[in-house]
Order: structure tokens, then C-alpha cells, then sequence
């Protein structure tokens, strides 16, 4: 096993494993290590099917059940194999969609930071890629806040931030919600601006998404303000890599310290991704 930099941003990528052919003790702790260590680990060439993701994933922690809309749409499309795999995908076969996303662009966001207790990493595999489109990027929120202007940080010290649960990364409605009318009573969780990390006891920059996000106590405009800030500042180039994908790709991230979205594709190319997310705990 060779670890080796994805570049100046973030992340490594892991040569020379094959991820289902069972993990010793002293292999997953070190690349338990190594992700801590970068954010994000990148496995190429992997073969597998949803049961061995689940199995890999589970060197992370528990597994965080998808989102009921998830579920719902893959039992509608009758392709539920492991109920804690779900699919990102555009194919619509049937008449009935295999998974969720579709193909336009997904805005930078931490995955599910609308919950309590947000997901600690998220796991994605390339099954089906276009020819183009559909990158990755990601963003360390560990070096935005490292690097924040003093003025610009001040103003963030002990605030809160609320994270909407009303649409997905795509833009869309969820199933059930309403639109939200105002940002200051938007449903979802409230963080921290600035978490400390569980494991590491570093500080990241944490803002879920910025689509109806509100600065708790402040007035909206100022919010408003803030918050485009704040995301302008935090996804500068100097802290971004970008994936572009090949047919069994394996990426782990750490969403207490990084942020990610996608490019939109060619609708009438197929794009079919495993996920999973592995249980956190509250932000602090």
C-alpha cells in the first residue's frame, strides 16, 4: 500500500490495495490515519458490488441509513440490494428513476448537515462514468479557517448557523417539504460555524450549504452578507481539488472537515454511483 498526494489542496490517493479482499487490523488503522490525516482517500480500479461497499465502509463506523427519499426511490425502482447503499444516478429505466441527483450541478455542501448528529464520512463509487462532465470537487475547510482574514473571522466567533433540510444539493424540493419563505425559521439542525473535530481536535469552517442557510441572531440582510463571504472565501482554488472520475473509483471523505459538489453532465449519458455515509455525531 503506497499513499500519494492528490495534490497542494487536500487528500491521497491509496496504490496497490484491493479494498475487498479484506482489511487486516493494522491496514485500517492506518488508512484510518492517512484519511484523518487529508480528508480524503482516493482508491482506483476497485470492483465491487453494493454488499462489499457496505463492508468496506464499515471500517469507518456504523453506517447512516439514507435519506427517506433515497429509499423511496430505489424501492420504487425495485433495485434495493443493501438497504444502507444508495444510488446517485441520472438513468431512468422504465419509466422509474434507479437513483437520485440527476445530471445537473450539485452546489457545495456538507452531506446531511440539516440532521442532529451529520454524517463523519461519506463514501462514493464509480460504476457508470460519462465521457465528460460530472467532476468532483472538494474543498478544505481545515485550511479556509487556518487562513481566514482576522477581521473576516472575528465575525464568526460563536455563532451558529442554520442548515435548511427543505431541498437537496441538486436545487430540488424535497418530497413533503415547503418552500421556505424565511431563511430564520427554515426546518433543520442548527451548528456551529466553527467545529472542533471529534478525532483530530482541529478547527474547521462548517456551513452545510448555502441555499437558505441563516447566521442565527443576525439580521437577514447581514446574514445574507456573511454568508456569501464566507463561501466565496472558502472556495478559493488554493483550497480545492477536483475529481474526475474513471470507472472504479473509490473516494472516502471527512465531512466534519470537507466540502464537495459536482459538475453537471450530458443528460443523455449514463451515471451510476454507490453511496454510503457513516454515522457521526453532534457538531460542537
Amino acid at each position: 500500500m503506497e499513499l500519494v498526494p492528490l495534490g497542494s489542496a487536500l487528500g491521497a490517493e491509496v496504490r496497490d490495495l484491493d479494498v475487498s479482499a479484506g482489511l487486516d487490523d493494522a491496514t485500517v488503522a492506518a488508512l484510518r490515519s492517512a484519511w484523518l490525516e487529508t480528508g480524503l482517500l482516493l482508491f482506483r480500479d476497485q470492483s465491487l458490488d453494493e454488499t462489499a461497499l457496505a463492508d468496506f465502509s464499515r471500517h469507518f463506523g456504523a453506517l447512516e441509513a439514507p435519506p427517506a427519499s433515497e429509499r423511496r426511490t430505489r424501492s420504487e425502482a425495485g433495485s434495493v440490494v443493501c438497504p444502507d447503499v444508495w444510488v446517485i444516478s441520472n438513468v431512468v429505466e422504465n419509466g422509474q428513476a434507479i437513483g437520485s441527483l440527476g445530471a445537473g450541478e450539485a452546489e457545495w455542501h456538507t452531506d446531511m448537515s440539516y440532521i442532529e448528529e451529520p454524517p463523519s464520512a461519506s463514501i462514493l463509487y464509480g460504476l457508470e462514468i460519462p465521457p465528460a462532465g460530472g467532476d468532483t470537487h472538494f474543498a478544505d475547510m481545515y485550511k479556509a479557517l487556518d487562513t481566514m482574514p482576522e477581521e473576516l473571522h472575528g465575525r464568526i466567533a460563536g455563532r451558529n448557523a442554520r442548515h435548511d433540510s427543505s431541498y437537496t444539493s441538486a436545487g430540488d424540493l424535497r418530497l413533503g417539504a415547503e418552500p421556505v419563505v424565511d431563511v430564520t425559521k427554515s426546518p433543520g439542525a442548527i451548528h456551529p460555524i466553527e467545529r472542533t473535530h471529534p478525532e483530530s481536535g482541529r478547527q474547521a469552517l462548517y456551513l452545510g450549504r448555502r441555499r437558505n442557510a441563516y447566521v442565527e441572531g443576525l439580521p437577514v440582510e447581514e446574514s445574507e452578507a456573511l454568508l456569501d463571504e464566507l463561501w466565496d472565501y472558502c472556495t478559493r482554488p488554493e483550497f480545492v481539488y477536483v475529481h474526475s472520475w474513471r470507472p472504479g473509483d473509490l473516494l472516502v471523505w471527512d465531512n466534519r472537515c470537507v466540502i464537495h459538489r459536482r459538475d453537471s453532465f450530458d443528460q443523455s449519458s449514463r451515471r451510476v454511483m454507490l453511496r454510503t455515509q457513516i454515522k457521526g455525531s453532534r457538531t460542537n
